[in-house]
């Protein structure tokens, strides 16, 4: 029998995003701006739904899980990339990048059971509403949250130990700007197909099966929607579901196009730019567009500032009286 020699690696190399250091300077200033934002918006609305009394509904409760999953996944791969923008040596060890891949899956696949539990409480409440109170309950909430954050754990699981026992040789550096599947894939030197099959088969249970309970839920919902007689109620769930199915698009369309497609069009800029996407650019999105397009988030917001200007008049008004 043939045997073969393995090279431990004991770390890895980052390429990252850019080759020259004016573009790298560029690119941290604008990872680093949108990132402070990201975290800054996502936290803003955890505080905002805790403190607005009338958010303290399951459809805010998902939404606050949502920005925390955001803020935990965007930390997770932002830092390092803003580290390594500025490094020459741009190094991650064994352990680090697979702790890294284990994180980003956890979070990862939260944020799409998350995407999926949401369209349900849509439904519940627009198709449902005399039974929305009795079916989502505080407990069952906290059940389905609790639940979405297990399965994330298991499938991470499951899948960084399968790929951190593949053996790396031949090189250590990876295609890419953090530590993700497809380019440890590729930078293994044994035969991965079937890694990758079992990859691509969990990744697809998982964003699939969330897809379609996301689809069948607005089939229903619209449905409802436009046999609605209140033209206000008919607004009202409009605006609700355009946000939620705008952030579904952009999240699921960069997932789609970076793991379920053939491995023989994996595409090294491509890839990066998706990457990109729905790792730093959609966090920051989140907070925005259910901001934007929700009324009831808009009055909280506006609440919020008045009690602020408030309080902020209070204490000049004491100041000045010293």
């Amino acid at each position: 029998m043939k045997r073969t020699n393995y090279t431990l690696v004991t770390e890895f190399i980052l390429l990252g995003l850019a080759d020259t250091q004016e573009l790298q300077i560029f690119l941290f200033l604008l990872f680093f701006v949108i990132y402070t934002l990201t975290i800054w918006g996502n936290f803003g609305m955890i505080l905002l739904i805790r403190a607005d009394s009338r958010l303290h509904t399951p459809m805010y409760f998902f939404l606050a899980n949502l920005s925390f999953v955001d803020i935990c996944c965007t930390s997770n791969i932002t830092p390092k990339m803003l580290v390594d923008l500025l490094s020459e040596k741009k190094t991650i060890s064994f352990a680090g990048c697979f702790l890294q891949l284990y994180f980003f899956i956890t979070f990862a696949t939260t944020e799409c059971i998350l995407f999926g539990l949401m369209a349900y409480d849509r439904y519940v409440a627009i198709c449902n509403p005399l039974l929305y109170p009795l079916v989502m309950t505080r407990t069952v909430c906290l059940k389905m949250a609790a639940g979405a954050l297990a399965a994330g754990l298991l499938n991470s699981m499951v899948n960084t130990s399968y790929v951190s026992s593949l053996p790396f040789c031949s090189s250590n550096v990876i295609q890419h700007f953090f530590c993700d599947s497809p380019p440890l894939f590729k930078l293994s030197c044994s035969d991965t197909r079937l890694n990758e099959s079992i990859f691509s088969t969990f990744a697809g249970v998982n964003i699939v099966g969330t897809l379609l309970v996301t689809f069948t839920s607005y089939c229903y919902i619209l449905f409802c929607i436009f046999h609605m007689h209140s033209g206000e109620g008919r607004h009202k769930a409009f605006s609700t579901c355009v946000s939620h199915l705008t952030a579904i698009i952009l999240f699921y369309s960069s997932a789609i196009y970076t793991y379920l497609r053939p491995s023989s069009s994996y595409s090294l800029g491509q890839d990066k730019v998706a990457s990109v996407f729905y790792t730093v650019v959609i966090p920051m999105l989140n907070p925005m567009i259910y901001s934007l397009r929700n009324q009831e988030v808009k009055k909280a917001l506006w609440n919020a500032n008045n009690s602020c200007n408030l309080w902020r008049g209070k204490y000049l008004y004491l100041y000045k009286l010293k």
